[in-house]
C-alpha cells in the first residue's frame, strides 16, 4: 500500500458567448501539441473557485470575466496519464479587454469558434470537456453561484 495520498487537479473554465460564437484559445499542451480549450487552469491556494475563473480568463485572453452561474462539475480522468480533474465550469459576461494579447505565456492565441467550427476542429480539442461544456451551456445547465461556499475558520490568536 502507497503512502502517497491520491488528489485530483481542481481546476476552473469560463464560456463566453458572442454572436453564436465562443472564446476559446489555442495552447501547447504537454506534449507539445497545439490544442484548443475555454480559458482554463488551476485553482491556485487562497483563491476561491470564482476568483481562479476570473484571473485564468485575465492571463489566457486579456479579457475581464464576470462569472454568473456555474455550467456544471465534471470528473474527467486522462486516457493518457491517468491523472483526475476536477473541472468547475463557469459561464458569464465579458467586460473590459485588458490586453489583445494572452497574458500567459502558455497560451498561442485567442480564437471565437461557433459550435459548427468546434466540432469541425474536435482533432484539435484539449480533451472532451470543452465541447461537452457548451453541450452542457446550450442545453441551460446553469446553477447560482450560491452553491459554492468558502467556509473558513477564524483564526487562532
Amino acid at each position: 500500500m502507497s503512502d502517497l495520498i491520491w488528489k485530483p487537479h481542481v481546476t476552473v473554465a469560463a464560456i463566453a458567448e458572442r454572436d453564436g460564437a465562443y472564446l476559446l484559445v489555442e495552447e501547447l499542451n504537454s506534449l507539445g501539441e497545439k490544442v484548443i480549450n475555454q480559458p482554463a487552469g488551476h485553482l491556485e491556494e487562497g483563491e476561491s473557485l470564482v476568483e481562479a475563473c476570473i484571473r485564468e480568463t485575465m492571463e489566457e485572453t486579456g479579457w475581464m470575466f464576470k462569472p454568473e452561474a456555474l455550467v456544471g462539475i465534471y470528473r474527467w480522468i486522462s486516457p493518457r496519464d491517468g491523472e483526475t480533474f476536477l473541472r468547475y465550469t463557469f459561464s458569464g459576461q465579458l467586460g473590459e479587454q485588458i490586453s489583445p494579447e494572452p497574458l500567459d505565456g502558455a497560451i498561442l492565441r485567442t480564437r471565437w469558434l461557433s459550435l459548427e467550427q468546434l466540432e469541425n476542429s474536435s482533432h484539435q480539442l484539449r480533451c472532451v470537456l470543452v465541447t461537452r461544456c457548451i453541450d452542457d451551456y446550450l442545453n441551460g445547465a446553469r446553477y447560482p453561484l450560491t452553491l459554492l461556499s468558502d467556509v473558513l475558520e477564524p483564526s487562532i490568536a
